[in-house]
């Protein structure tokens, strides 16, 4: 991507599909691309998607300009080779616009030229890691969620592609691609899309003599990202592509932070045009008000965007689950199916997903029957002391609101009707998009007795059923009838012209070239924690000059104890007791997590401020 000073960067907003109605909708709320798994070899094995759901899904986005990129972004075994090589042949064919991947074994595959994108999977968390990736053929990198604006700048002072972070959603704690908890402690492996999801577990913080400090807390479960209010620094610091997290999420979830997080973008781009510019075409008109507190969440955070020093309560150490927005306290417990509410904030619904934090324990919700006035009447029987604080964290009315169509997104179009001569009757379409087509009918043309412009506007506006809003008509057919029928014929084949114009002149993007004199940043040795997991992943690493390889633990576990997480997020410092404070001696120096029969230890590096957590 050239960084032209006169050219305007293209900012695209990327969100999450699991299915190609979701899709659809993402992008009818203001999507400028989608990423959506395929049948196989994404990193959510449960949103998987079959080749026609993906073509519709295509067909729909092209339209507006729209990218749509699959995910291939697990490991791949010497068994599956062939079978993803194929798999990619027909994403390719049926136009798909890029890859996410993880596994450089796709970079030695027998594929066409399709654009490959560098997913979070590939760790990239450095300037080296980054230029390396761009060197050897990816069109797009995806950057760690951890680093700050600062580090991002860095990155794109220094590489030539474009740079796409996360901006909302749930967090890994550890560095993505490089979390082998899941597999080693229950055989299911994050980087083959079945994260087990070790990190919403409850665990005991203990010492080497067992001791308890924290018991059954949320101890890796951080809150969701939410960068809403970080939009114009993360353009600053190079981002070009706005990713949202969620490809398990309901079609609620997305229409909700699509809506948010477009509305949010166009408004920089609106005060910087010469800086910026959206990277699809169409408007969205959306038919309710975004509220990301609406949608679920574990509490909020920008996680590490500014001093990573400074940076605590990340996590929601008491419960992994959506706590929703504070409604209320119990002024009054009545019964178990009864209490009365003091400090109402909003108007609570029947139907309404309501929550609490038990006393020393964990999050417990309830549906709510019935209300009269401030007393609620829950559906199960529920014991909630005096004071509590009541959440919401299913809002009836707002989840019926989205199960609607919210939203339409449409091409505005210029429409001019002229004669070019006495039998021959043309229409001139115009729209955003940059096409320009001419359409004729030969039809005898004769007076009006009558005044016809009005009429013929009649006829000419109307565009139901296609993505089309006309912004101008110019009527220069002069004081001539035309019947109706044949002025509507003119006017389909118009826009069925602008339709096929327009998917000729799409023009998608290929991969790059790959250099095969660069060096990748680990050096010539490689260890599990690079996850190779096939002959042409090792091939490719060969052919960029290293020279020992060990495996990926899926492929062959190690005998000696494991690095199972690398997380910049600290236990210590989220507990307030981080090593460089007076704090400190709150907590031993060596500490474990424990949860059932797993338990790991904690090493704290203090010089790179990062945490280790290790299989023992």
């Amino acid at each position: 991507m050239s960084k032209g000073k006169n050219i305007p960067r293209k900012i695209e907003l990327l969100a999450p599909a699991r299915d190609a109605i979701t899709a659809i909708e993402a992008i009818k709320h203001g999507a400028d691309a989608v990423y959506m798994g395929a049948a196989s070899h994404g990193a959510r094995a449960a949103a998987g998607n079959s080749l026609e759901d993906i073509t519709k899904v295509v067909e729909f986005a092209h339209q507006f300009n729209a990218k749509v990129y699959i995910t291939i972004n697990t490991i791949v075994y010497n068994d599956e080779i062939e079978k993803v090589e194929q798999l990619i042949h027909s994403l390719y064919r049926i136009g798909v616009d890029a890859l996410i991947v993880q596994d450089m074994g796709i970079l030695r595959m027998n594929i066409p030229p399709i654009a490959l994108h560098a997913s979070t999977q590939c760790d990239t968390r450095s300037v080296e890691k980054a230029k390396f990736l761009e060197q050897v053929g990816f069109s797009q990198i995806v950057l760690a969620r951890e680093l700050s604006f600062e580090e991002i700048a860095e990155i794109h002072n220094q590489v030539n592609v474009p740079l796409e972070a996360f901006v909302h959603g749930a967090l890994c704690v550890s560095y993505s691609g490089d979390c082998q908890a899941s597999w080693v402690a229950t055989g299911r492996s994050a980087n083959r899309g079945e994260c087990s999801q070790m990190c919403r577990l409850p665990y005991n913080l203990v010492d080497i003599e067992g001791n308890i400090y924290e018991y059954q807390k949320y101890l890796l479960s951080l809150k969701d990202l939410n960068r809403i209010t970080d939009i114009e620094a993360m353009l600053e610091a190079g981002v070009s592509s706005f990713k949202i997290e969620g490809r398990l999420k309901d079609v609620g979830y997305v229409k909700n932070t699509v809506a948010a997080y477009r509305q949010a973008i166009d408004k920089v781009i609106e005060q910087y045009p010469e800086k910026y510019q959206r990277a699809s075409v169409g408007n969205s008109k959306i038919t309710f008000t975004p509220n990301l507190a609406k949608s679920f969440n574990r509490g909020f955070t920008r996680y590490f965007a500014d001093d990573i020093s400074s940076n605590r309560t990340m996590a929601s150490i008491n419960s992994p689950k959506s706590i929703g927005e504070p409604v209320g306290r119990v002024k009054r417990f009545l019964s178990a199916n009864a209490m009365v509410l003091k400090d109402v904030t909003t108007e609570l619904h029947n139907g309404d997903g309501l929550g609490f934090f038990d006393t020393g324990g964990p999050f417990k919700g309830f549906r709510l029957n019935r209300i009269d006035k401030n007393t609620i009447y829950p559906a199960t029987k529920v014991y909630v002391e005096t004071g509590t604080l009541i959440y919401r964290n299913k809002d009836k009315h707002w989840d019926d609101e989205l199960a609607r169509d919210t939203a339409t997104r449409l091409i505005n179009i210029e429409i001019t009707l002229r004669t070019p001569s006495r039998n021959t009757l043309a229409l001139d379409v115009i729209d955003q998009r940059g096409n320009s087509i001419t359409s004729t009918i030969s039809v005898e043309l004769q007076d009006a007795k009558t005044p016809q412009f009005e009429a013929r506007r009649r006829v000419l506006e109307k565009v139901g059923g296609t993505i089309f809003n006309i912004t101008t008509i110019n009527d220069m057919a002069g004081e001539i009838f035309v019947p109706a029928s044949t002025l509507a014929d003119l006017r389909r084949q118009a826009f069925d012209t602008l339709e096929r114009t327009h998917r000729m002149r799409y023009e998608r993007d290929y991969r790059l070239s790959e250099n095969r004199d660069t060096v990748p940043p680990m050096g010539t040795e490689l260890s599990y924690h690079d996850n190779v997991s096939n002959r042409l992943a090792q091939q490719f690493y060969v052919d960029h000059g290293v020279t020992k390889i060990k495996p990926a633990l899926e492929v062959r576990q190690p005998e000696h104890e494991l690095t199972v997480m690398t997380t910049r997020y600290c236990i210590r410092r989220e507990l307030g007791c981080c090593l460089k404070t007076s704090n400190a001696k709150k907590l031993p120096s060596t500490l474990f997590i424990a949860s059932g029969h797993n338990k790991f230890r904690l090493d704290f590096d203090c010089k790179n401020c990062r945490m280790k957590v290790v299989k023992v």
